[in-house]
């Protein structure tokens, strides 16, 4: 039996497994790095040890020390999560060698599916059909496009599309440097990208007395960067025949190994449906929930149960429903996906008790440590429910090193369209406060009609992308509901109502508020505020206190909350959340970055630069100077015009804050002409 359980890991799946060691009576351990000292899992754990150093290969990457901090807290078992070291073969073979229990498959099975290479192997001995591998020494343009992928790990991370031979050699370098530090294995491969192919999964469950589980399907064919966005369960559309297809063959997939515990068996699906092996990830999915919420399962208990030696019973329990899951990620996607850092100062989700730890969902099944189920309740054709797993809650810190994503809002309902419905209800209403997300971009994404009937394949956000992060409308009105609560604040305090007193007969002057692009001019008069300028002719302020506006727009009246955190505003609406900085009401005179100017898009760590780049080299518009990396993937930092690189400021290894100033390249024809002027000065 396991009493004491260490997780070899952070954030959010740290908690979730926390979760079900609490309801299972299992003492939890973690681990942690210096920039994870603070953070939730640490807070939530009855033990943890500290990992020195920020970066994952010093901390989670460091199966050594994992080990050890183990034994030292007298934990007697380990749970991997997923990413950093949950599926390498010689972290699960340390653990087993120290006496400790291995919550996770045997070292053999993950070592024969760790390597994409050596998996499409097996799978082809086996019969399941693949997608050619392709020597990128050899590729001609006839291959392209091209995927490139690390051999070992996950989530997007070493992943790149080329679909120009002379981008080669530069993308097999950037992948294979981020594998290593996602990873620490290098290994590339490339393989055809298929174009509007479907990601489509099957959730496995074995235990060590020959019961294998085929746990459904999931679609996972919106992502972005190659890595999750929105996942749901059952994949919708596809015919009985080929589900039938995709079950047998994971199944074969996990009996060609002696796989235990839970894993999952990831296909490529053509636009005429032909299923295609890509993978057999031996870990738990981020994905996990949207399976555990249609089969009333807790997958988590049901590994623990496994690695405790208990069977299966024959045949899991029936699906009922569906669920769909959407990444709240730290991120902003009209900028390439660039993560964003800083204060979460509040993440609160409507329906949900607390986002700090999801809530005990009706009809769950454990499994016993006999290994019989318990407790399995035929899920009811109901109203749907919320369930939310993160690793944050407010007040905490969102750092540079690593994933971005703050929370799993997963929603289930008795059909997907109610389901979908739910989920963007969720979104839009919930209240997060902080760096910049992709929360509206998911909303927009749950209310698309290719993804509302269905209709979804891996470049979805490739071609709906502009659309998808366009300005959100109404920031206008936001900015003036802004303006007058804080006016409200400032006039009468944040516990006294809005309504002003004590005026004298003169007319007050008018103020000024200026968020963003977006000045707000009102007054204050005996009866309220009033808006002034163009805003004043369809915009009436009807109630006004600090923290909530009622504004009457075109005739109808709609509530705005709001609040401050410094020069930074959240307001949130019925149509809309938005993220305002306030502007100072005097122009501020100082240093100002010259023309031509790198700055850093986000904070980070520079990890490399362009061959031979130094002051004095010339450069072309949107030639790749700079690489950094933030939360495990690498971003280029491009050139912004062609001319002379004039200051260079980043070197490899150099840590650097958002906006910082990385090089100088001064525009070829602006040089000239200040050549030009300076020798007729002469």
């Amino acid at each position: 039996m396991i009493e004491s359980l260490l997780v070899a890991n952070r954030g959010e799946i740290a908690c979730r497994v926390f979760r079900t060691c609490r309801e299972r009576g299992i003492a939890t351990v973690t681990v942690h790095s210096d920039a994870d000292a603070e953070a939730l899992h640490v807070r939530e754990a009855d033990a943890a040890v500290r990992l020195p150093g920020a970066a994952p290969a010093d901390t989670y990457l460091r199966g050594d020390l994992i080990v050890k901090a183990a034994l030292a807290a007298g934990a007697d078992a380990v749970h991997p999560g997923y990413g950093f070291l949950s599926e390498n073969a010689e972290f699960a073979r340390a653990v087993l060698d120290a006496g400790l229990v291995w919550v996770g498959p045997p070292p053999g099975a993950i070592e024969a599916m760790a390597s994409k290479t050596r998996a499409k192997e097996l799978m082809a001995a086996a019969g399941v059909p693949l997608l050619a591998p392709v020597d990128p020494a050899g590729a001609v343009g006839a291959d392209l496009p091209l995927l490139l992928k690390a051999a070992a790990g996950g989530g997007g991370r070493g992943m790149r599309i080329v679909r120009e031979l002379a981008l080669l050699e530069e993308e097999l370098k950037a992948a294979s440097a981020e594998a290593a530090s996602a990873f620490g294995d290098g290994e590339v491969f490339a393989e055809p990208y298929m174009e509007r192919g479907r990601h489509v999964e099957v959730q496995i469950l074995a235990d060590a007395h020959g019961t294998v589980w085929a746990l459904g399907t999931r679609d996972c064919s919106l992502q972005r960067r190659h890595q999750k966005v929105i996942e749901e369960s059952p994949a919708p559309g596809l015919p009985d025949e080929l589900r039938a297809v995709l079950r047998e063959a994971a199944v074969a997939a996990a009996r060609a190994v002696d796989y235990r515990g839970a894993g999952t068996v990831e296909f490529l699906l053509s636009p005429e449906g032909r299923p295609y092996f890509l993978e057999m990830n031996t870990r738990l999915q981020v994905e996990h929930p949207v399976t555990e919420e249609v089969f009333g399962l807790d997958l988590v208990a049901l590994q623990l149960a496994v690695a405790e030696g208990a069977a299966l019973p024959a045949e899991p329990p029936a699906a009922h429903g569906h669920a769909v899951e959407a990444r709240l990620y730290a991120e902003d996607p009209a900028a390439g996906w660039a993560p964003q850092t800083g204060r979460l100062h509040a993440l609160e989700v409507p329906g949900q008790a607390s986002a700090q730890v999801p809530a005990q969902v009706p009809g769950r099944m454990a499994g016993q440590a006999s290994g019989q189920a318990s407790g399995l309740v035929p899920v009811a054709a109901s109203a749907p429910r919320l369930r939310v797993d993160t690793g944050y809650t407010h007040g905490d810190t969102i750092g540079v090193h690593y994933d971005a994503m703050l929370a799993k809002v997963i929603v289930w309902a008795p059909t997907r369209a109610e389901a979908l419905r739910a989920l963007r209800h969720t979104l839009r209403r919930a209240r997060v406060h902080g760096p910049g997300t992709n929360r509206e971009l998911l909303v927009r994404t749950l209310g698309h009609p290719d993804v509302i009937d269905g209709r979804c394949d891996t470049g979805f956000y490739e071609r709906h992308l502009d659309a998808l992060t366009a300005p959100v409308p109404g920031e206008r009105h936001a900015a003036v509901a802004a303006a007058l609560a804080d006016a409200a604040a400032r006039t009468t305090g944040d516990t006294l109502p809005a309504r002003l007193g004590g005026w004298r007969n003169m007319a007050a002057p008018a103020q000024r508020k200026t968020y963003g692009e977006h000045e707000v001019r009102y007054r204050a008069t005996r009866d309220g505020f009033v808006v002034e300028g163009d805003d004043g002719d369809e915009v009436r302020a009807v109630a006004v206190s600090p923290h909530r506006v009622s504004l009457e727009i075109g005739g109808v009246v709609r509530h705005f909350d709001v609040r401050t955190y410094g020069d930074e505003v959240h307001v949130d609406s019925a149509t809309g959340a938005y993220r305002l900085i306030a502007r100072p009401r005097f122009s501020e005179t100082g240093h100002r970055t010259p023309p031509g100017s790198l700055l850093a898009p986000m904070p980070g760590t520079v990890v490399r630069l362009a061959a031979g780049l130094a002051e004095g080299a010339r450069v072309t518009a949107g030639q790749p100077l700079i690489w950094l990396e933030a939360m495990k993937m690498e971003h280029r930092v491009t050139a912004p015009a062609s001319g002379t690189l004039t200051a260079l400021h980043a070197a490899p290894g150099r840590q650097v804050e958002v906006g910082a100033l990385l090089a100088v390249v001064t525009d070829t024809d602006a040089q000239d002409v200040q050549d030009a002027q300076e020798e007729s000065s002469e």
